[in-house]
């Protein structure tokens, strides 16, 4: 399991560095007491009757609002050396003046602020998180960084080096124009114009998933032509997406009924995205809308 102890500064960026990582796939505790950390981490890698939970991925943000729990948290980690656990500390730093200035356009107290001020509640906290720092595995300033360029530098200190971006995943949904568009698209595509299968009545039981429906409307020329269009559209236009923060991408494939050609296209749609490098997930909204298709497949 990767498991990634988060920690640092109030107002450094903690909270979306949480949500970055767990559009990463990191399954994610926010303030936890130090004193659970190991067990939790032997629960996840463990699971009930050791068969695990599935958790490849776990990060814990521990810092100064676990109050007096926080001292236990040297302790917590040298428990995971012993277990020889392996771990990585990332550590998220601010300038006070950039921390100030954070904590009044939000309006939040200082979690160590309660019976004094900003300027002295930062200094107590830096002295406090001061030993966690020095064992830190990456120490990251954010004071002059947005939030995506945060979400940048962890992507670069927690990719798996594979070369494929986990930060986006897209959907490819098809559907039929008949039962309406979905409502989560952000791009639509309309493969109406290509022959529709329904009218061979040797091929009407079969849907797009079954080789019969797939070979036939993958054997039209404007079919190969539209794919490739497809494809060279996505692949310019989903960097920049990422680049916006986007982390899901849905793309659309519909044509009359959801059943044939629109299936048979948003697989194949899928496969070459694949191909490129993305996370593709495939659901096909309408296949089975048609009571006539499940009666004629079952005879």
């Amino acid at each position: 399991m990767e498991l990634v102890i988060l920690t640092g500064m109030s107002g450094a960026g903690k909270s979306i560095a949480v949500d970055f990582l767990e559009d990463l796939g990191y399954f994610c505790i926010d303030n936890l007491p130090p004193q659970l950390l190991s067990n939790l981490v032997r629960t996840f890698t463990a699971g009930q009757g050791g068969e695990g939970f599935g958790v490849r991925k776990a990060a814990f943000v521990i810092d100064v609002r676990s109050a007096e729990f926080f001292n236990g948290t040297i302790q917590a980690l040298h428990e995971l050396d012993d277990e020889h656990i392996p771990y990585r500390i990332i550590f998220l730093d601010c300038q006070d003046q950039i921390l100030i200035s954070r904590y009044k356009q939000s309006r939040r107290n200082h979690p160590m602020g309660e019976k004094i001020g900003i300027v002295q509640a930062l200094a107590d906290e830096r002295a406090r998180l001061a030993p966690l720092r020095n064992m830190a595995t990456q120490v990251i300033d954010t004071s002059g960084l947005t939030p995506r360029q945060l979400r940048d530098y962890l992507y670069r200190q927690l990719g798996d080096g594979s070369g494929l971006d986990e930060r986006l995943s897209v959907l490819v949904e098809s559907f039929g124009f008949k039962y309406g568009i979905p409502a989560d698209c952000d791009e639509v595509m309309d493969v109406r114009f290509i022959p529709n299968p329904y009218y061979d009545e040797k091929l009407r039981p079969f849907c797009g998933l079954d080789q019969e429906i797939r070979e036939v409307v993958l054997a039209h020329p404007e079919t190969q032509t539209f794919l490739a269009k497809t494809l060279d559209l996505l692949t310019f236009v989903l960097p920049y997406h990422l680049r916006e923060g986007k982390v899901r991408f849905t793309v659309g494939v519909g044509c009359t009924g959801g059943r044939h050609r629109s299936v048979a296209l948003a697989e194949e749609v899928a496969a070459r995205l694949k191909t490129a490098g993305y996370r593709v997930l495939v659901e096909h909204r309408d296949i089975d809308k048609d009571p006539r298709y499940k009666l004629s497949r079952q005879a």
